[in-house]
């Protein structure tokens, strides 16, 4: 343990040093790893320190305890102390599993949100809502800004699917096991019976790609300018700023018209597909991934339910955690209440890949 943790005050040391370095700061790349690596290690250093400095206490206490020569009641203060960095060293626990948990270098980008109405037709749209929802009230409560690149409306005043930015470092590590089946239990506006409906909706957090990291042949791109849709106001309807692009190679359709600026569309609509393309690149690499650790549902895998949201039982369950940890306060989650929950998951995960 105390070997890792100093191995990770090193590298922190190291990534402090190239912030500095002319070749570090001259080169925008370079820099903006670098700047979101020493984010990442910040935390997990200053409490390695700490947990060190504890170790280092403790030592110093067991050595003044066995001090034979030593007077009776400083020994007995050694005993105290002994007892109480214990105690500290044990209450640290929890944090150090959570802090030390391999990071994936992708895990230090903003993210693409992507939500789209399942089974259940408006239900499903409106629980894809609650949804947005959710995750709009979580960023708010860690900073982050979002940005909505496009939507689709349903009749009820739900979401066949929206797409959106988290912009915000470490967004994608926090945000990626998100993506897969969401499933809602719950009587829907629509039931006039009081009967419990089963319905669902896809998330799919994806990674934002910079173009140094996806190369786009414009040639490999059919551009399509329209008319936005939606409830009007401004530009809205009245002028052609919406773009459709169609990437050949794949088939890939990406559209943004929530800007009123032509080209603002057409900057987030390739945002939101080099997102898509750098995705299936990911999802090559993590090819031969055990089966055991693709049911953690991570980017390239949303085929498997991943939770189900009761509102009768006023329950959350995560299906990818073991016993009481998987069940939650629905009401809490639904209201961005999702640290915990995401903690949990991204723990159970190191523990199947090291497996």
């Amino acid at each position: 343990m105390e070997e890792r943790l100093q191995s990770v005050i090193d590298r922190f040391k190291e990534v402090e040093q190239s912030l500095n370095d002319p070749n570090t700061v001259n080169n925008p790349r370079l820099l903006r790893e670098a700047s979101r690596e020493f984010a990442a290690l910040r935390p997990v250093a200053d409490a390695a320190e700490r947990y060190l400095r504890l170790v280092r206490q403790l030592a110093d206490s067991r050595a003044l305890a066995s001090d034979t020569a030593a007077d009776a009641e400083l020994r007995q203060m050694a005993h105290d102390e002994i007892r109480e960095l214990t105690s500290q060293m044990e209450a640290m626990g929890p944090e150090l599993e959570r802090l030390l948990v391999p990071r994936d270098p992708e895990d230090l980008k903003p993210c693409i949100v992507e939500i789209r109405a399942g089974t259940g037709g408006d239900e499903a749209a409106l629980f894809a809502a609650d949804l947005f929802r959710m995750y709009t009230r979580y960023c708010e409560r860690r900073g982050w800004p979002i940005a909505v690149v496009d939507h689709t409306e349903s009749d009820l005043g739900g979401f066949k699917e929206i797409t959106f930015e988290v912009q915000a470092d470490e967004a994608y590590g926090t945000l990626k096991y998100e993506s897969g089946v969401h499933r809602v239990q719950r009587v829907p506006e629509t039931e006039t019976q009081g009967r419990v409906h089963t319905s669902a909706a896809t998330v799919a957090v994806l990674p934002e790609a910079e173009e140094v990291d996806v190369v786009i042949n414009d040639n490999d791109l059919r551009i399509d300018i329209f008319r936005s849709g939606g409830k009007g106001g401004q530009n809205v309807n009245k002028v052609e700023t919406a773009v459709r692009i169609v990437h050949l190679p794949t088939n890939i359709v990406v559209q943004c018209q929530d800007e009123r600026s032509q080209l603002k569309n057409r900057e987030k609509a390739m945002k939101v597909l080099r997102a898509r393309l750098y995705e299936l690149e990911l999802e090559k690499r993590h090819a031969s991934v055990a089966g055991a650790r693709k049911s953690m549902v991570r980017s390239g895998d949303r085929s498997e339910k991943i939770r189900t949201y009761n509102w009768p039982q006023n329950r959350v369950t995560d299906h990818r955690l073991e016993g009481e940890g998987k069940n939650r306060a629905l009401e809490s989650v639904v209201n961005g209440d999702l640290d915990d929950l995401l903690a949990a998951l991204r723990i159970a995960d190191s523990k199947v890949g090291s497996q």
